[in-house]
Parts: structure tokens; sequence; C-alpha cells
């Protein structure tokens, strides 16, 4: 037989072995003896294992059973702990059953009565998170969510004192309503900085520090100081009133404040004339820029024309003309031209009124022309404005008519603009035409008069 055949076939049986013979995995078998050697030696190493694993498994049996023996007795003596428990539970709530009934039947009355207590706590608690006096009295919740809780449970009554402490909350929050006080406290600021301040609290309207600065009550029982604050009478009354110790001052005091202070917030974001006027930009700007043009135009006319009318007037006293005037310029031109006959005369007056009539109605028809382009002017920023609230309503959709108002509010802003330059230019127009149209009424009589004498000059002459 071939050596090197031997060979293979006992390292391939060597190998086949090696699961059963851990020990020997390491061994490799050179011949056919030492190979069957350990086939023998694997055979009894595999039976002792065996043997072991059989005893585990009948120990591991006999602790199955008493194990199982003992859950058995386990789940019998819980099944009597349910039973009595049950037992006891069913005692336990006729117990309650029978506690309550007598419990309703001592209180009689007063479970009505602790009905109404209940809602009179809780519409004070309420009123209380958003009072003003509260802010000098604070904590005044707890209590009464104390007392509430007591109320609402039946393993525990409200005392005497403390149903006499909510009637003394009441009345102290009706006297304190009509009181003007001031006291220390903290207050917060619009940056957030907090600081010790003296506020003078009115009744539970408002509350102002001693700067005159108006406060809020906000729901966290803070005071802050408001970002925006009302005009600046109001907070020179407030700063009136926290200087004064005694008597009488003006102040603006906000009727809707215990209801939290709607008209207050109204007023003070309600936008000034500045910001108004902001709200027109550019067109807003050019329309204010023609209107004040427009104003100093007819000022300027109206300053110039009633000199020129008070010299027409001191030329019809005088005897001899003036050229500083246009009546004395046109009774010149008869003065110089005393034999001139009556047609040309009357053309060459014709002539120099003519002349005059410029100078005098000089900016008439720019003030005509203002008047009618302004409101022009503010249709259009009004139309450029809604095209803008309509984008954003497209964009950002409707949901907030706020803001959508705020915006046509904004838009309308121009054609307000257009209208106060519009119909205070009219007016001056008309007051300075009135003014242009006497003195030309002067110097067209004297020119009528001069031609009537002349004529009956020369027709006496004749």
């Amino acid at each position: 037989m071939n050596t090197n055949f031997v060979k293979s076939v006992v390292f391939a049986a060597s190998t086949l072995l090696a699961t059963g013979a851990g020990s020997l995995m390491a061994q490799e078998a050179q011949t056919l003896d030492q190979l069957l050697g350990f086939v023998k030696q694997g055979q009894a190493t595999e039976a002792k294992e065996n043997r072991a694993r059989e005893a585990r498994f009948k120990a591991a049996k006999t602790d199955q059973k008493r194990l199982l023996a003992e859950a058995e007795g386990m789940r019998v003596q819980e099944e009597k702990r349910s039973s009595r428990l049950e037992a006891n539970f069913e005692k336990n709530e006729q117990t309650i059953a029978d506690k309550q009934k007598q419990l309703k039947d001592r209180l009689g009355n007063l479970t009505e009565l602790f009905g109404h207590l209940t809602s009179a706590a809780g519409d004070l608690r309420s009123n209380f998170s958003t009072s003003l006096v509260s802010a000098q009295y604070p904590n005044r919740g707890a209590f009464f969510d104390e007392l509430i809780g007591k109320m609402s449970n039946s393993d525990e009554l409200p005392s005497i004192e403390e149903i006499e402490r909510m009637w003394f909350e009441m009345q102290r929050e009706m006297i304190e309503s009509g009181r003007v006080v001031s006291f220390n406290t903290e207050i917060s600021k619009p940056g957030g900085e907090k600081e010790e301040r003296r506020v003078i609290r009115i009744g539970s309207y408002n509350i102002v520090t001693d700067q005159g600065e108006y406060l809020t009550y906000n729901d966290n029982g803070v005071l802050e100081v408001l970002a925006r604050q009302p005009a600046d009478n109001f907070l020179g009354w407030a700063e009136s009133l926290a200087g004064n110790s005694s008597g009488y001052s003006s102040f603006g005091v906000d009727p809707t404040g215990p209801l939290g202070g709607s008209y207050l917030s109204a007023l003070i974001n309600t936008p000034t004339m500045k910001e108004r006027f902001e709200q027109g930009g550019v067109i807003g700007n050019a329309i204010a820029v023609v209107g004040a043009f427009a104003f100093l135009l007819a000022i300027w006319r109206l300053l110039v024309l009633t000199s020129v009318y008070s010299k027409v007037k001191s030329q019809l006293k005088a005897d001899k003309p003036n050229a500083n005037n246009p009546l004395g310029r046109v009774l010149m031109v008869h003065e110089e031209n005393p034999s001139m006959d009556t047609e040309t005369l009357e053309l060459k007056l014709s002539e120099a009124v003519l002349k005059e009539t410029p100078k005098i109605e000089m900016g008439l028809n720019l003030l005509k022309i203002i008047a009618a382009v302004a409101p022009l002017m503010g249709l259009l920023g009004t139309v450029t404005n809604m095209i803008l609230v309509f984008q954003a309503i497209v964009i950002f959709g409707a949901g907030d008519p706020t803001a959508m108002a705020g915006g046509i509010s904004g838009a309308l802003v121009t054609t307000v603009l257009g209208l106060l330059v519009a119909i205070p230019t009219v007016l001056l127009h008309t007051v300075t035409s009135g003014q242009a149209k006497k003195v030309l009424h002067v110097l067209d009589e004297q020119t009528m008069g001069i031609i009537a004498e002349h004529t009956e000059a020369k027709l006496g002459n004749g």
C-alpha cells in the first residue's frame, strides 16, 4: 500500500473525529493503529459526557417538579388572598357608601352653601388673576385654589376662618378699587431688566411708575412697563399724579382697566400723525412737497396782491399817477397821450391793462393745477399700496383680518394726504384769485372812466 495514501486517509479520519474528541484535535494520527486508538478514546470521552448530561437532566427534572409544586402552592395561597381582598373591597365599598350617606345627611343645607362658595371662589380667583390690586397683594390665587380644592372634595371641609377670609378678600377688592395708593414693588422694563420702583395704583384701572410710565399686569403676576406709551399729555398727568401727596390731579383713566385695559391698548396702538404720514411712502412725501409749495405760493401771491391792492387804493386818492402800482402805470399812458383819439387811447389802455394782468394773475393757474393733481396723486398712492396688500394676501393668505385692515388703512393715507393738500389749495386759490380780480376790476373800471372822460372832452372841444 502506498505510504502517502495511508497518511492521507489517517489525516482525513482524524479530521472527521476532531468534533467528537476536543482534546484530540491538536493531535494527528500517523498510523492506522494510532487512529483506532484515538477513535476508542473519543468514544469513551463522549460516553462520559453523555452520562454527565443525563445526570444533569435528571437533577433538573427533579428541580422542575419541586418548583412546580411550589408554584401550585403559591397559586392556591394567592387565590385565597384574592378572595379575602375581594371581600374586604366589597366591605370597604359598603362602608364608603354608608359614610357618604352619613356625610350628606349631616351636611344638609351646607351642600348648597358650599356650591355657592365654590362658584364665588372660582369667580374671585379669575378676577384676581388680572386685577391690578393683586400687584399690591400677591398670592391671593393660591388661597382660593386650596379653598376650592377643599370644597370640591368630600374628605375635608373648609374652616370658618377660611370662609371669612374669602369674604374679607372680596371686600378688600371692592375697597381697593376706589383708592389711589403708592407702594414699592419690582417692575420689568421692555428690555427685560428688573428693578425696584415706587408705583401708583389708581383703583383697579391703571398703575403707573413714579416717573409717569404706564404699566401692565401680565398673566405671570409681573408689572411690565408698556413698550409703547400713550400721548405726552397722559404721561404728564401721570407724572403729576405721582408727585402729588394730596388734593386733586388730572389723570387719564382707562375705564376698561379691570377688564384688561383694551381701551388703553387701542389708544396706544393708534398711529400718531407722524406714523400716519410715514405710511404714505414716497408718493406721500411727494404730495407733502407739492402741498408745501402750493401753500407757500398762495401765501406769497396773497401778500403781493394785498400790497398791490393797497397801492392801487392809494393811487385812487392821488392826483398824479405813480409807477409803483398797476393803476398808476395805466394812468400814465393817458397822461403821456392827452390828445390821442378815443379809439387809439382805448387800445393803448387795453394794452396796458393786458400787460399788467399776467403779473397780477401769476401763480393762480399753478394753484388750480395743484388742487386738481393732488387728489390724483393720492389715488395713485392708494392703488399702488392696495396692489401690495393684495399681493401679501395672495402669498400669506387672509387669515389675519387685523393685518389686512392695517394694510388697507395705510393704503388710504395717500388719498387723505391728497385731499388735505387739494382742499386748502382750492380755498387759497379762491382767496388769491378774488384778490387779483379786485385789482383787475379797479383797472378796468378806471380804464373805462378815463375813456369816457376823454371822449366827453373831445366832444366838448369839437
